[in-house]
């Protein structure tokens, strides 16, 4: 992205903005992305085998998708769970605009907001996220410092990163740093771990 970052505030390269067709957990979609958003062109990988593997999100409460992009997890959230309150979340404010554009085409309902704009104290049921690993470890870190303690009791985050950016390595950092969550890997698909981090 002529050494712009999807996980800029602001891009800076023009918005050009394409349709494309996206097939979302069996239902097909005509969804809005542009550059300087991640994966504009299609689809990514990881997020598919995250939707592949995920069961459905909590029925009710509050649900987020941490780094949602032009929005296709928080479209599979709210549309797996229409009685949930699904937040998209993105520093990306190009992509926020996309996911909640995007979220209309599909007829559900989310709110996109800025990590900072989230209610202080809110607690999450779900989360769902193929998090952004290029930020580098630190960042990845701080990230998820700020996000994991704020599940619901009972509440679970899915996390899916590919095993050779460091998906063995975030499970067992996970595991080190947060000892009242438990932490599995649910599955091994395409090269990409999906973690499973529960508050029981």
């Amino acid at each position: 992205m002529d050494g712009e970052h999807y996980f800029s505030a602001q891009p800076a390269s023009e918005r050009r903005e394409r349709v494309i067709r996206v097939v979302l957990q069996g239902e097909p979609f005509e969804l809005r992305t542009a550059d300087g958003v991640f994966s504009s062109e299609h689809l990514d990988t990881g997020t598919a085998v995250l939707l592949a593997s995920v069961p459905p999100p909590a029925s009710e409460g509050e649900l987020l998708d941490l780094g949602c992009g032009w929005g296709p997890i928080a479209i599979a959230m709210g549309r797996r769970s229409p009685g949930a309150s699904v937040w998209a979340v993105d520093v990306n404010e190009r992509a926020l605009t996309l996911a909640a554009a995007n979220a209309r085409l599909a007829g559900v309902q989310v709110k996109t907001a800025c990590p900072q704009d989230i209610p202080a104290g809110l607690e999450f049921a779900t989360i769902w996220s193929n998090p952004p690993i290029r930020i580098g470890k630190d960042a990845l870190h701080e990230l998820l410092r700020t996000w994991l303690p704020r599940l619901a009791p009972g509440g679970e985050a899915w996390l899916v990163v590919a095993k050779q950016l460091g998906g063995d390595s975030l499970q067992r950092w996970i595991a080190e740093s947060f000892p009242d969550l438990d932490v599995s890997r649910a599955t091994t698909d395409k090269g990409f771990r999906v973690l499973r981090v529960a508050r029981g």
